[in-house]
């Protein structure tokens, strides 16, 4: 892994970065389309309501399958949000590209919670923890997307896909929930995977590498307070509380990291400053935080239609979706450290999925309707009933 700016974002053309917003805005129409075909099957199964079922019953596997395809648009979604922000952080700095994805999901879920009423509120007694994991995203994301420049999205992406791996040690030491010795190996394989992706003995490696696995962290302990949250607020409360404040909170760090570190020219996605191409390029920055809101609204749906151990691990088709995107719009061709840390996070993530799906066939109680999302970028995060609330 060659982190220099220039290896893995080179400098694009007035004409190439034409093509590219042309190429989002017929995205854009394709998928436009794509919902309007595909709204009248949503109706049906409730996602105007944003209803919940459980998945034990007899249309369960309609329902798996309406999971199953939501999961994958979602990620998707994801991707592409993914690469547009790579690609626009070689005009405008991190901190204004996450406030304005935070800002379009506010106009989208603001109106939609009032909208659909209970259990969705606008004010909630939870709202210190909810600005406590607000903070966790907006000083996570910074540190993934300020990578962009320098890594290459596979190589970002999978250093982030440590994240569940994370989840489930914090899970254990801070909310004493089990793990089996099966579990323990899985971690322990998956660790191994992070470890072999950052290649830290390489004479590539830098600390740049860090910067996904802070992330990782960041977001892992987002998930623990999400836990601890657990049904108490919806889902769109939860991603309102967490997108809203992220809003200024990602200014206030940009402004403040200027005002004590002298910015040098490699490091200008950093930068504190508003390009004047924000005013004519409106579009294509609302484009980004429509995206990012979208592949959120499909994720959400694919964990309230489906069982949340059956949906997760597809979570993981998000990283062969970010190695065909890199290679066709960059020619990146990730490091052969990287597929095999990868092959085996995916492996151990796999695994863990299983077991938990294992776990609750066998359970006497219904399997929990949850959020368990670990795709970058976004504030979802699992929902527990109260019975089984951890705390």
């Amino acid at each position: 892994m060659h982190y220099t700016r220039e290896s893995h974002l080179p400098e694009l053309s007035k004409p190439m970065l034409s093509q590219i917003s042309e190429t989002g805005f017929r995205i854009q129409d394709r998928l436009t389309g794509l919902a309007a075909f595909v709204a009248p099957a949503f109706q049906q199964t409730g996602i105007m309501t944003m209803s919940t079922y459980a998945p034990d019953t007899p249309a369960a596997p309609s329902r798996t399958m309406h999971g199953l395809v939501c999961i994958e648009i979602g990620m998707l979604f994801f991707v592409v949000q993914d690469a547009m922000m790579k690609s626009l952080l070689m005009t405008y700095p991190v901190w204004l590209l996450i406030c304005i994805r935070s800002l379009v999901a506010i106009i989208v879920l603001t109106p939609l919670i009032i909208m659909l009423g209970a259990p969705h509120r606008l004010l909630t007694p939870l709202w210190p923890l909810h600005f406590l994991r607000a903070g966790l995203f907006a000083l996570g994301f910074s540190l993934f997307y300020a990578a962009f420049p320098f890594m290459g999205l596979a190589e970002v992406t999978t250093i982030f896909f440590s994240a569940p791996l994370i989840t489930a040690l914090l899970a254990s030491l801070l909310l004493k929930e089990t793990i089996g010795p099966h579990r323990i190996g899985a971690l322990v394989i998956g660790f191994i995977g992070v470890i072999i992706a950052m290649n830290p003995t390489g004479d590539a490696f830098s600390w740049i590498a860090i910067l996904p696995l802070a992330c990782a962290l960041t977001y892992a302990l987002g998930q623990i307070l999400a836990r601890y949250i657990g049904d108490r607020d919806s889902t769109l409360t939860m991603g309102l509380y967490t997108l809203a404040p992220a809003a200024p909170l990602i200014m206030i760090m940009g402004w403040s990291l200027n005002q004590i570190v002298d910015i040098g020219p490699e490091f200008q996605h950093l930068r504190w400053a508003f390009p004047a191409e924000a005013m004519t390029d409106i579009p294509r920055l609302a484009l980004l935080g429509s995206v990012g809101m979208a592949g959120y609204l499909f994720l959400s749906r694919a964990y309230q239609v489906a069982n949340a151990s059956f949906i997760a691990p597809f979570d993981y088709s998000y990283l062969p979706m970010a190695v065909v995107l890199a290679y066709v719009l960059w020619n990146e061709v990730p490091p052969t450290a990287t597929v095999i840390g990868m092959g085996l996070i995916i492996a151990s993530g796999l695994y863990l999925g299983y077991r938990e799906l294992r776990a609750t066939r066998h359970s006497d109680d219904q399997p929990v309707v949850a959020e368990t999302v670990f795709a970058p970028g976004s504030p979802l995060s699992p929902q527990n009933t109260e019975e089984d609330s951890p705390l």
